[in-house]
């Protein structure tokens, strides 16, 4: 009695003094919002007591979301600009170091050259519900660092803080099924991003027979908001293409030996490069492999989104006539013209996954670095494994299972983290030789 009588005293209070704040800063209008943000910013680094700091942090976020899209990016600019670190002060704290560089002297040169703007966003996440905002301010970052690559160094200092906040020991799993909350499964539809989920039906179609199993995964300062959804399903064996997975007249299997995370869907954009993979994949694995001792292999059916990109931009004749031929032939109602291109199609993808590179030397394809980086091995290349005009689009089809194998998983994680390492099965490695082999 005594502890919820506690209880509903804290959260008295804490209404009453958000009643207060409140009325205290109240919501700018949207002419004054530019103006308003920058003296809260200000105004919050000065101020010490912790009440002062969490009402000034709520009026700059509340200010933030009046902001116009020229707005936002002066605010940026200005966080960037006006909020970095001081050169006098880090020249001073490194004279020191060099002089006698003990811990001490260690520690001021740390707090000399980080930019104000780190403690700033610190001070604004006080604000209740702050860490979320932030995530979506970092997504606005990020949309209009693509024409103004000078906020990088900001967007750095967003990730250095989000990686200690969003560690991987604060993460929440949960189990979602037919019968979790409303909100929780109207966040799944909204946000999966990998298969477009059309309506309840096809939602219940993917939560509800027991060969389906969904996992959320949550942080305690984003509350119901989820981070990440993985979508499974037990199957016989390993499957090649995404259709039966989702059809309508799906049929249950009655002794799968097979796990297949078919559909991963990042909720936040806002987290973008926030390292969750090995933690969340390890958790589902344990999890089923507790419930469902008789499960033999865990394995992906995942989508190539860069293939179709790729392939059009190789300066080679074979690449040229096969991408002419996949958007211009009706290779899907003619089985010998899918059979001739087969091979072709699943060399060059081979080819792709394996040796096309971004501009820090990883995988190019985005899903590719995500596995790999976790430990799987890029199993069998699948053509055609999804028909959908998305994905006709992005990889004329193509799909790919990656192979999580327990007792390897963190062999290949380490491999691939020092050295680049790209763990491929017998089946892709065998794609790719006679790939190599083939005379254009």
């Amino acid at each position: 009695m005594a502890q919820s009588n506690i209880a509903f005293l804290n959260e008295l209070l804490h209404s009453v003094g958000s009643r207060m704040r409140q009325n205290r800063f109240a919501k700018p209008s949207r002419e004054k919002a530019a103006v308003q943000i920058g003296k809260s910013c200000a105004d919050l680094l000065r101020r010490t007591g912790e009440a002062s700091q969490i009402a000034v942090a709520e009026q700059a976020l509340a200010a933030y979301t009046q902001l116009t899209e020229d707005e936002k990016l002066q605010f940026f600019q200005s966080l960037l600009h006006d909020y970095g670190a001081e050169p006098a002060e880090v020249r001073r704290a490194f004279a020191t170091w060099d002089a006698d560089p003990t811990q001490s002297a260690l520690a001021a040169l740390f707090n000399a050259v980080e930019p104000k703007r780190q403690s700033l966003l610190r001070a604004l996440n006080q604000a209740p519900g702050a860490t979320l905002q932030l995530v979506r301010m970092r997504q606005d970052l990020l949309r209009l660092i693509r024409k103004t690559p000078d906020l990088a160094p900001l967007d750095a200092d967003f990730s250095h803080l989000f990686a200690s906040w969003f560690n991987r020991g604060f993460l929440v799993m949960r189990k979602i099924d037919w019968h979790s909350p409303a909100a929780i499964l109207e966040k799944l539809v909204s946000y999966e991003a990998v298969h477009e989920i059309r309506d309840w039906d096809d939602l219940r179609r993917r939560l509800d027979p027991p060969d389906r199993r969904c996992y959320g995964f949550f942080h305690p300062a984003t509350g119901d908001e989820p981070l990440i959804f993985v979508e499974v399903a037990l199957c016989h064996g390993i499957p090649d293409a995404i259709g039966p997975l989702l059809s309508e007249r799906q049929q249950s299997a009655e002794h799968p030996d097979t796990a297949v995370f078919y559909s991963i869907s990042n909720c936040q954009p806002g987290l973008k490069g926030v390292s969750f993979g090995n933690f969340l994949i390890k958790q589902v694995v344990s999890d089923l492999s507790g419930e469902l001792p008789h499960i033999r292999n865990f394995a992906t059916l995942s989508p190539v989104p860069g293939f179709a990109a790729w392939l059009v931009a190789q300066s080679d004749p074979e690449a040229e006539r096969l991408t002419a031929e996949l958007q211009e032939a009706d290779w899907q109602s003619d089985p010998e013209l899918r059979d001739r291109l087969e091979p072709a199609v699943k060399g060059w993808a081979a080819q792709y996954i394996t040796q096309a590179k971004n501009e820090t030397g990883a995988p190019a394809d985005p899903v590719a670095r995500f596995h790999l980086g976790n430990g799987a091995s890029a199993h069998r290349l699948n053509w055609p494994g999804d028909l959908a005009e998305s994905a006709l689009a992005r990889a004329h089809g193509v799909m790919i299972n990656y192979l999580y194998e327990h007792d390897r998983i963190e062999a290949r994680h380490e491999a691939f983290a020092n050295d680049g390492t790209v763990a491929c099965g017998p089946d892709l490695r065998r794609t790719l030789k006679q790939h190599r082999t083939t005379p254009a």
